[in-house]
């Protein structure tokens, strides 16, 4: 006997006045059921966008095995090699905004792309790699200097590649500068943070999603051309842009990227075994959690918002997950008093990420 309509009998998930987070946003979780859980030895790798930064942070704080195959020198203290961003990420790579980037990383660490712009020079004298402009505060003393760091660097991401179990990419933007005559794509303009904007040299370029998904799939088979067991997880970064470099408000190119780069996971991931969408999005931008995991720009993420986008992680994907410390409850913020601003005042210092994007506003 057929049913009445196609929606009788779906599970409750399906409907939104069905979701328990319409009068308790804490429990609200739209992960769904994994393709693989992640074991405490699992070698995670995270890259992307700034609130990759926040992922890797958490998973580390949580007991993962978060690889880091970039280390400081040994003579150098553990608060100095913070300061120089040494274990930030898995290598020093800085935030790689878009799946352009993340495709040059690759083909630049192992030499099948070797770009035109080496250093830029700051506005005081030193030198910056174009590609990571703000991983070294104060920059570099020579271009000299800049090579042989990035010789370092590009050995780092190539052992994180092939030893890694687990790779978390956050897509983040679809807006780039790229070089005219190579095509080298930046993380940020020139000019911003080092080097000398030349309209004839640089160009913009916003990515379509044919170009997105391209880019993406091409960075996956490249990944398990050399390591074919890793498992994958796409997530887009719920951080707006910061600015805008088309002719629009900053709020409407914001809509147009996070479309771009959520149709685009959809599709990589449908398509490809052991990759995962992880909705981290959803989580802090849904009508559910009524803009509470903001902070007060409206744009950074409050540590609410990323304790609960990392407690539904825990509980989903690692092997002990039933184990794992649910979402705290969460009720809209008020004014701290004196004593509640230190707490929170210590909770953001932890949270505390490197931001590419920032340097745009702050020139």
């Amino acid at each position: 006997m057929s049913k009445r309509h196609p929606y009788v009998g779906r599970p409750d998930y399906q409907f939104w006045r069905k979701e328990p987070a319409l009068t308790d946003m804490a429990s609200f979780d739209p992960v769904g059921t994994p393709s693989f859980r992640i074991g405490m030895d699992d070698k995670v790798v995270t890259a992307g966008s700034c609130f990759a930064q926040h992922v890797a942070r958490y998973l580390a704080t949580a007991g993962f095995n978060f690889l880091v195959t970039e280390q400081p020198h040994p003579l150098l203290t553990e608060e100095h090699a913070a300061r120089l961003n040494y274990g930030l990420f898995s290598a020093r790579y800085g935030n790689v905004y878009s799946t352009r980037q993340l495709r040059q990383l690759l083909q630049r660490a192992y030499g099948e792309f070797e770009p035109l712009d080496s250093a830029w020079e700051t506005q005081d004298g030193r030198w910056v790699d174009p590609f990571r402009p703000q991983i070294l505060p104060g920059g570099y003393i020579s271009p000299r200097e800049v090579a042989l760091d990035r010789e370092v660097h590009l050995a780092a991401v190539r052992a994180a590649i092939e030893e890694m179990s687990v790779f978390v990419f956050t897509l983040g933007l679809t807006e780039i500068w790229y070089d005219n005559r190579d095509g080298a794509a930046f993380p940020l303009a020139p000019g911003v943070a080092g080097g000398h904007y030349d309209e004839d040299r640089y160009s913009f370029h916003n990515l379509t999603l044919p170009e997105v998904v391209e880019d993406l799939q091409w960075s996956l088979d490249f990944i398990r051309a050399r390591n074919p067991d890793v498992k994958v997880i796409v997530t887009v970064s719920p951080v707006p842009l910061n600015a805008t470099a088309e002719d629009r408000h900053v709020a409407l190119s914001t809509s147009y990227s996070k479309a771009i780069l959520r149709i685009a996971a959809e599709q990589v991931t449908a398509q490809n075994t052991l990759c995962d969408y992880y909705p981290s999005y959803e989580i802090i931008t849904s009508p559910f959690t009524c803009s509470n995991y903001y902070q007060s720009d409206r744009r950074e993420i409050a540590p609410e918002g990323v304790s609960h986008v990392m407690g539904l992680f825990l509980k989903h994907y690692s092997e002990n997950g039933d184990q794992a410390q649910p979402a705290a409850k969460v009720k809209p913020r008020a004014k701290p008093d004196s004593s509640e601003q230190a707490r929170v005042h210590d909770a953001e210092a932890l949270m505390q990420v490197l931001c590419d994007e920032e340097a745009i506003t702050n020139t």
